[in-house]
Formats: structure tokens, C-alpha cells, sequence
């Protein structure tokens, strides 16, 4: 067993494909220069100990606790923990901590790159190795299951997965994989730019898991008159009129908003074939609009941004990415209007609503399959 050992994990902004990844839908996410870094090394005194350099909180645990879940960050990491734990693995007690700059809240995916630092991190530790679905299916449990989040597999995937220069097609239900270049046609002198809102969310409160409720009350309905469609990623919107009258006016908006997305996936797929900027665009505007309107889960001031965007020089598209409700809005915007566009949304939004807005120009990285990769046998 190495002395130290220090693996990192990516956070992600979605291009497209929102609320599909708990119904067997497609997404499109690329991973970005944001991460998480997980340090662990030996101990000797029977407990584990769990820090974060952005908290001023500490968590001590022996290594066989089995205490609840506590209600902040740390419970990612435990619930990794316990994930292992159940598969029959009892690692030797260890000290962690982590480090990291995806921001908390934003929509951006801090909970799964916490998650996915500490599976790799375990698995060094542990000296064995598993697949990209096993470590992002493991993930996903314990973030269900541990900490209380419906979260689909979108985020713990792409964390492990991503490659660098490319977005992840990745279809839910079956976990096959496609990786597209963004370097194509008119895509390779674009810039995605991605904007924090500022309003906080947390996809475990009641919003999100009401969402997916309202969304698997369509599913059942339609797998049970179409049984061929097992999940809403393989239903048609035919199908979806036919359950019109025995589900909710809520559930059918849900459901006519995934699988419009998952449309929209496919069709952003040929766009980036064709390296096609103003089709993946309007895709993504699409995207935002129906999120605001048939999924609800936007907010002003993501739809302030949104339509400030569309309005500046240089964007194709603009969308709210994420569980919604707060966070974060990315734009595909023209790469020699990037930096002006950047400047000129943020005053916007600070006029509009006295907050300083951050802002980046997010590239493409690679999951924390490559990240451990390079890191080496340390």
C-alpha cells in the first residue's frame, strides 16, 4: 500500500439532455478544468477521518461506523464508503481530505466529483480496480441511497469518463458511450461559456425528487400499455398521447419535455458530426425553453441570463444546464466575441439584479480514469 495517494475528479456542465438520466434518456455533458482532489494516507489509530479544505468541519468515523447520514458534504463521502462496505471491501483505516474549485451550488456537479475522488482514491487504496458504469453506478447508490438525492447517472459518468476535446454521448439506459469531438466544422471557433447564477439549489430537496415522481407516473403508464418502451428513452411522444388522459397534466408536461430532449440529443449529435454551430445552438435554446416551460424547473434569473445571451453578438444558443432551479447557464458563443460576451453578460446581470455573477470559458477535460492515469502509480 502506497503512503500517499491523490486522485482527482472533474465536474461537468451539460450541453444538452436534462431530466433524462433517471428515465433511460440521453445526455451530452463534457467535463470540465474544475475538480475535486481527494489525498488519502494510512492510519494507524482504527478510524477514518474526512476533511475538506473549503469546510470548517471534520468527520470522524471507525471503520466499521455505521452512523446516518449528517446532512453536508461529508456524506458523499461516506456514502462511497458505504458502497464499498457492501460490495465486502474493509479498507485499512485512512485519513482523507479534499480540495477543490467546482463551485458548491452552482450546478456544476461538486457532489459527484467529491463522490468520484473518493472511489478512486479507494480503489489505490484498496489496490483493486473496477469499470467506468461499475465506479459511476457505485457513486449513484450512494448519493440515492446514502445521501437522499433521486440524482440520475449522468454526473458520476461523466466524472469517470470524459475525454478531453470531446462531449460525452451517453445513452442512460444501457450505458453505451460515444465520445464527439468539439473541434469539428464551424464548432472548432466556438467557446462555451458558462455562467453561475448565484442562486443556490440542491437537487435533494423537493423540487427535483417531485419532478421525477411526476415523470415516472408517465413512464409506468406508457411501459404499461407499450411495453416495449421500458423507459421514457425508448417512448415516443404517439405513446405519450395515448396515457394523455390517465396521467396528470404535470406528468404529461414532464414527459413530453424528456422525451422532446431526447430528440434533441440525437439531433445534437448529427449537428457535432457535421461540426454544425447553429444547429446545436438553437438545439440548445430549444433545450431551455422547454425546461422553462414544460419541466418548470428554471428560474428568473437563469431566464434573465438565457435571454440576455440570445441578445449579445456571438451566441448560437443558451440554456439553463443542471438539476435546475438556481445554478448555473451555458452559451455556445463564437470564439472571437467570447470575451466581450462574458463582460458584457455579466453587467447585465449585475444591473438587473445587484449580483456579481462568476463566469468562465469552460474547456473539455478528461474523467478521472485519465486524471489517475496521469497521475501515475503514486
Amino acid at each position: 500500500m502506497d503512503s500517499l495517494i491523490r486522485r482527482s475528479a472533474p465536474g461537468r456542465v451539460n450541453l444538452l439532455g436534462e431530466h433524462t438520466d433517471y428515465t433511460g434518456g440521453l445526455v451530452l455533458p463534457i467535463a470540465i478544468q474544475f475538480a475535486t482532489t481527494a489525498t488519502l494516507t494510512p492510519a494507524y489509530e482504527g478510524y477514518t477521518l474526512v476533511s475538506h479544505r473549503e469546510f470548517d468541519r471534520v468527520r470522524y468515523l471507525s471503520v466499521h461506523d455505521r452512523t446516518p447520514a449528517m446532512k453536508n458534504w461529508s456524506d458523499y463521502v461516506v456514502g462511497v464508503l458505504r458502497e464499498f462496505q457492501k460490495l465486502g471491501y474493509t479498507p485499512a483505516p485512512f485519513h482523507i481530505s479534499f480540495a477543490g474549485d467546482v463551485p458548491l451550488g452552482s450546478g456544476l456537479s461538486s457532489s459527484a466529483s467529491i463522490e468520484v475522488a473518493m472511489a478512486m482514491a479507494l480503489l489505490a487504496h484498496l489496490g483493486v480496480s473496477m469499470t467506468s458504469p461499475e465506479i459511476a453506478r457505485l457513486c449513484r447508490r450512494a448519493e440515492n441511497e446514502y445521501v437522499g438525492s433521486p440524482c440520475g447517472i449522468m454526473d458520476q459518468f461523466v466524472s469517470v469518463a470524459a475525454r478531453s476535446g470531446h462531449a460525452l454521448l451517453l445513452d442512460t439506459d444501457s450505458l453505451h458511450q460515444e465520445h464527439l469531438p468539439l473541434n469539428a466544422g464551424m464548432l472548432s471557433r466556438t467557446k462555451l461559456i458558462v455562467c453561475n447564477s448565484m442562486v443556490k439549489h440542491s437537487i435533494a430537496a423537493g423540487e427535483y425528487r417531485t419532478r421525477r415522481t411526476q415523470a415516472e407516473e408517465g413512464q409506468g403508464a406508457i411501459t404499461a400499455l407499450f411495453p416495449e418502451a421500458t423507459c421514457l428513452g425508448k417512448a415516443s411522444l404517439k405513446e405519450l398521447d395515448a396515457v394523455e388522459d390517465i396521467i396528470s397534466a404535470d406528468a404529461f408536461r414532464r414527459c413530453h419535455h424528456i422525451i422532446t430532449e431526447n430528440g434533441r440529443v440525437r439531433a445534437a449529435r448529427r449537428a457535432m458530426q457535421c461540426g454544425d454551430a447553429t444547429s446545436l445552438g438553437r438545439l440548445m435554446t430549444g433545450s431551455h425553453l422547454s425546461q422553462r416551460d414544460g419541466l418548470e424547473c428554471s428560474c428568473d434569473e437563469i431566464d434573465f441570463l438565457v435571454e440576455t445571451a440570445l441578445s449579445l453578438p456571438g451566441c448560437y444558443g443558451a440554456r439553463l444546464t443542471g438539476g435546475g432551479f438556481g445554478g448555473s447557464m451555458v452559451s455556445l458563443v463564437a470564439e472571437d466575441e467570447a470575451e466581450r460576451f462574458l463582460d458584457q453578460l455579466c453587467e447585465a446581470y449585475r444591473s438587473r439584479y445587484a449580483i456579481t455573477a462568476d463566469a468562465w470559458i469552460c474547456t473539455a477535460t478528461d474523467g478521472a480514469y485519465a486524471l489517475a492515469e496521469d497521475a501515475g502509480a503514486q
